[in-house]
């Protein structure tokens, strides 16, 4: 359980006196289980990557954004045209025009498929590799890409997170679900942001809270001191003990950065959108997906590993133009301005931005759901578009292709532990490693580990 320490020393991480500290369980919370990687880092002074995922939860169609299909019958192509990139010979939809001025820093990955169309088990695949959970057994089976990240690589030497979830990290409404540690634990599951304002759609208009315990670090106030609690609280929700594979053996400096989640400056700073300019938060949009794209960048810059940034709503079986209309602008928006903020910021060759789902949506388009008879799309994962760019992987270029009306590869194709590979290749992650799973079995982070090539 969580405890606090009062002007007194704390045997948790190490013998700290502090106003407020975390127990053992909480600093395993914030990823601090491999101190010797933070050492690492602090000697080297060499700046590890890190990943923003942006997650389309619902499934994405893949005609409505990176693989349109113009010259496909009407009953296919759908409601847009489109447009050409920067790239000579490659298109998207003519709702990307800003993604399209900077295909070049970017590469579209078209032939994806897992061929599965039950959502709990494409999203799980999706994030972890892996087939596995599915609707009739949704218990997350693996650790998802960002779990084993933190676990393998540690947080950055200035005791923020090494996962965070804006606002709250989740696969189909299960949170975290399949972006969680599964047999990992609970030490490397996402920081969530804030859970009481989450799953928000592009359209939301209502304001967006600061997270509560920005309030609370930045008030000492004895009026906070109940909300201070609730924020160590929520880094701790588990009794946890210490971990038997010696993980939490070693408890020296590097442990105590852990602390500055709730007393330093640094979190503080990061966590604090308020602070970037006007232009800039207008060049990401105001609504919640510009709003936690722009948060990331702030994230990853300060030092954390892992951000994944929710972006739901996608799963239109009737009304796609309507449906995805309403979104595909605002992930054109919100995409384009990070890459062109880590641009500036001399930082894209040390982030990589990766865009997907679960899956893609079926080709042909039906004639709505019952009672709506507006065309829409079903779930598809015979085809699936992703994208991906920076951690200097190679750019402008498009991966594999589908055939005439976007139903399947028809060249190079690949599966999502290909794609995971990709990152963890780009991280200097071996995906031969093993973990321990629940019954003591060893497993490796990926079956499928030959990464994309041309990516590299």
């Amino acid at each position: 359980m969580l405890r606090i320490a009062q002007t007194s020393s704390f045997s948790g991480c190490g013998s700290v006196s502090r106003r407020t500290a975390l127990s053992v369980g909480s600093c395993a919370a914030l990823g601090l289980s491999l101190p010797q990687l933070l050492a690492t880092e602090s000697a080297t002074g060499r700046r590890e990557k890190s990943v923003i995922l942006i997650w389309l939860d619902g499934g994405p169609s893949q005609l409505e954004t990176y693989d349109p299909k113009p010259e496909a019958p009407s009953d296919y192509r759908g409601p847009w045209t489109a447009i050409p990139t920067n790239v000579p010979g490659t298109f998207v939809t003519e709702k990307f025009p800003l993604q399209a001025k900077m295909a070049d820093r970017m590469s579209i990955i078209r032939s994806l498929h897992h061929d599965n169309g039950d959502h709990f088990a494409a999203g799980h695949w999706m994030l972890t590799g892996r087939f596995g959970s599915t609707a009739a057994n949704l218990t997350p089976m693996y650790p998802s890409l960002g779990s084993h990240i933190t676990r393998v690589k540690g947080v950055s030497s200035n005791g923020l997170p090494g996962y965070v979830g804006l606002p709250a990290a989740h696969a189909i409404y299960k949170y975290p679900g399949y972006m969680g540690a599964a047999y990992l634990g609970e030490a490397f599951n996402p920081f969530q942001v804030n859970n009481s304002q989450r799953y928000l759609a592009s359209t939301y208009t209502a304001a967006i809270k600061p997270p509560t315990f920005l309030a609370s670090l930045q008030d000492e106030s004895a009026g906070r001191a109940g909300e201070r609690v609730s924020l160590l609280q929520q880094l701790d929700q588990t009794q946890r003990k210490i971990d038997s594979t010696g993980l939490m053996e070693s408890m020296d400096q590097y442990q105590q950065q852990a602390l500055e989640m709730v007393s330093g400056p640094k979190a503080r700073e990061a966590f604090d959108v308020q602070q970037e300019d006007e232009a800039t938060r207008d060049r990401y949009g105001r609504g919640p997906w510009g709003h936690y794209t722009l948060f990331a960048r702030r994230l990853v810059e300060a030092g954390v590993r892992f951000v994944t940034v929710d972006m739901p709503h996608w799963d239109n079986h009737s009304g796609i133009e309507k449906g995805h209309g309403a979104k595909v602008p605002v992930v054109d928006q919100a995409v384009s301005a990070l890459l062109t903020d880590l641009i500036e910021r001399g930082l894209l060759d040390d982030v990589i931005v990766l865009v997907m789902g679960e899956f893609g949506r079926t080709p042909r388009l039906n004639k709505g759901q019952p009672g709506i008879p507006i065309p829409g799309r079903d779930h598809w994962g015979n085809a699936i578009s992703a994208m991906i760019a920076g951690g200097g992987l190679r750019a402008g270029q498009v991966v594999g292709a589908t055939n005439s009306k976007a139903e399947h590869p028809v060249e190079r194709p690949l599966k999502p532990g290909n794609l995971l590979a990709t990152v963890y290749h780009s991280l200097g992650i071996d995906p031969a490693q093993t973990f321990n799973d629940h019954s003591g079995r060893p497993v490796a982070i990926l079956d499928e580990r030959e990464p994309i090539h041309e990516l590299l």
